[in-house]
């Protein structure tokens, strides 16, 4: 989100359907945000990495796809392209909210090109939402307040992240392909294939988070064999934002040690 400040800061690049961030060299940190989320919820991330690792992010075409492939699968496909395109291996991916979905998916399809996936606040399990149908969404104070329940604190909730996602519930298109995605992820319930992964599994979530609460993140801990977990205080939905030095010391940590037993 802030995506015309993100903007500023780094260049995104583009090829054919493709558009996306590209920092550092290195080992390869794949980062995937979430449904409501955009390039600008990992800058923190890219930051800190990208002195240490080439760190890709794509702009999933959440809104660019023709509607019989706007759903997560189809996201996934274009993962699977954009990867295949750029040459990469052996990705290190974290994903927050969906994008933790798309990486589960994308991982049970190309597990021998994952060397880990950090989860944050993912789906896949069990997640809320604004809803199905936006009752409200031509409600700014509402679409205000169900931003601001995202996060622990709700200052984090500026006027631009908020207008954004008004924007977003009130483009019939947009509107529209935000359901068949959500919809999509919610049919595509992963519990009985979580065990086929068996690469390292970075599990980070907010203690607040209500949205993908801490049971989820505990249970995706029981179901994913070589996986740990990490709960934050004082955090909701998204961690790389909200505490973003926690985030990158608890990833920074987690891929320290897999690359020490290498």
């Amino acid at each position: 989100m802030a995506h015309t400040r993100f903007t500023m800061q780094f260049q995104i690049q583009e090829e054919g359907e493709f558009k996306w961030v590209e920092q550092g060299e290195g080992e390869v940190i794949f980062l995937l945000h979430g449904l409501f989320g955009a390039l600008s919820n990992f800058a923190d991330t890219i930051n800190h990495f990208s002195g240490q690792y080439k760190v890709i992010i794509p702009l999933l075409p959440l809104y660019r796809l023709e509607l019989e492939r706007t759903s997560v699968i189809g996201m996934v496909e274009h993962v699977e392209e954009f990867v295949k395109l750029k040459g990469l291996t052996k990705l290190n991916l974290i994903g927050n909210s969906l994008g933790g979905h798309i990486g589960l998916l994308y991982t049970l399809r190309n597990q021998e090109n994952v060397n880990s996936l950090t989860l944050t606040a993912s789906s896949g399990l069990f997640e809320s939402s604004l809803g199905d149908n936006y009752p409200r969404k031509s409600d700014y104070e509402y679409i205000k307040r169900k931003t601001a329940e995202t996060f622990y604190d709700p200052a984090m909730a500026t006027k631009e992240l908020v207008d954004e996602i008004y924007d977003i519930v009130n483009t019939r298109e947009k509107a529209l392909r935000t359901i068949f995605i959500a919809k999509s992820a919610l049919r595509h319930n992963l519990r009985d294939e979580l065990s086929k992964i068996t690469i390292p599994c970075n599990l980070i979530w907010g203690a607040s988070d209500t949205i993908t609460p801490p049971f989820v993140g505990e249970e995706f801990k029981k179901l994913l064999v070589n996986s740990e977990l990490t709960i934050i205080e004082n955090c909701g939905h998204a961690p790389m934002m909200e505490v973003p030095a926690q985030f990158n010391t608890c990833t920074e940590n987690f891929l320290h040690k897999i690359y020490a037993k290498s």
